[in-house]
């Protein structure tokens, strides 16, 4: 079985080509897709996440948490689901940042199609779909921009080969149908997000009392791209989305349609800023009076910087849904 980064097998000339979601499935989920198979570096070693980009993240995330716990009256077990938690890095790195005795009482869940990561904290449970009954914070970083989906144009389904060539299919039915004229109207090149909608209410449907958080490259109704998203990502470099299962293939989240009742949307920027982080650069006078406190604090304002950038980072989507407590960030 091959892993990531090594050669391919050949692609089959005669395998027909089908529908983009079916082809997203079997490239990133099948037998040797790229996010199933063992060995390699896993998703960070293809592409940069806020998880990756800093510790700072998931301190927030941890800050995010501990709000959710008040708002609960603190119980006995705080569930943390981490879905889409690639070789389990945000899941750490929360529970490093928690209090002692509130990281005692969590029970941190991992929620991937690839098997458990060696070396990981033995506290964290690994599975395959988010456990029921959740009370506590149900969080998707970059998870549904994997959701495979269909593409469409001119009223018509998208077909690709394995090798990426793309064909006219047949007309898009009744539920895509309806799905695009609500949330992406006109005929030119559009992405059927309505599967990503159907995951994240089931995701938010596991939560029993808490918060649900997507987070994603998102983009609303009003401003659509007007050529798509789809895109591919192979060792830290933008490729072609061919469905081989060579690449990552990924596309932007239509969050607007994901939203259930209640629900809020803010960018990375305006939510980090709410959990405290800030690319403010610490006052210089620090750096005669605590040199070392001065490197570091320069050194994190910076990992913030890149964190809430704006064009970067900073704009992706934030998808908060609080379930049965009270809204956040709080007014």
């Amino acid at each position: 079985m091959s892993t990531q980064g090594e050669a391919r097998d050949p692609i089959d000339p005669t395998l027909p080509p089908v529908r983009w979601r079916t082809a997203m499935e079997r490239a990133l989920y099948g037998p040797d897709g790229f996010y199933v198979r063992p060995g390699g570096p896993g998703p960070a070693g293809h592409f940069r996440t806020s998880v990756h980009a800093s510790p700072l993240y998931a301190r927030a995330v941890a800050r995010l948490l501990l709000w959710v716990d008040e708002q609960l009256g603190l119980p006995e077990e705080l569930d943390l689901v981490d879905v889409g938690a690639g070789r389990g890095e945000l899941l750490s790195g929360v529970l490093a940042a928690l209090p002692p005795q509130t990281a005692a009482r969590v029970r941190p869940y991992g929620v991937e199609r690839a098997g458990r990561p060696q070396g990981l904290d033995p506290r964290i449970r690994w599975v395959q779909e988010p456990p029921g009954g959740t009370t506590g914070l149900l969080f998707a970083n970059e998870w549904l921009d994997n959701v495979p989906l269909d593409l469409a144009e001119n009223g018509r389904y998208v077909e690709v080969a394995r090798d990426g060539a793309q064909s006219e299919g047949g007309p898009v039915d009744g539920r895509d149908r309806a799905w695009l004229e609500r949330w992406w109207p006109g005929a030119g090149p559009a992405e059927i997000g309505r599967p990503r909608d159907e995951a994240w209410a089931a995701a938010v449907a596991t939560v029993e009392r808490g918060l649900a958080v997507a987070v994603d490259y998102a983009h609303t109704r009003a401003a659509r791209p007007p050529y798509g998203t789809l895109t591919g990502f192979r060792a830290g470099r933008e490729v072609p989305p061919v469905p081989d299962g060579s690449c990552d293939v990924t596309a932007h989240v239509a969050l607007d349609a994901c939203a259930g009742p209640g629900a809020a949307l803010l960018t990375q920027r305006e939510a980090l800023t709410a959990l405290g982080v800030s690319g403010s650069r610490p006052a210089l006078a620090l750096a005669s009076t605590d040199p070392a406190a001065y490197v570091r604090a320069l050194s994190a304002a910076g990992e913030a910087a890149e964190l809430t950038a704006r064009g970067g980072l900073g704009d992706f989507g934030w998808l908060i849904q609080p379930v049965g407590i009270g809204d956040w960030p709080p007014q």
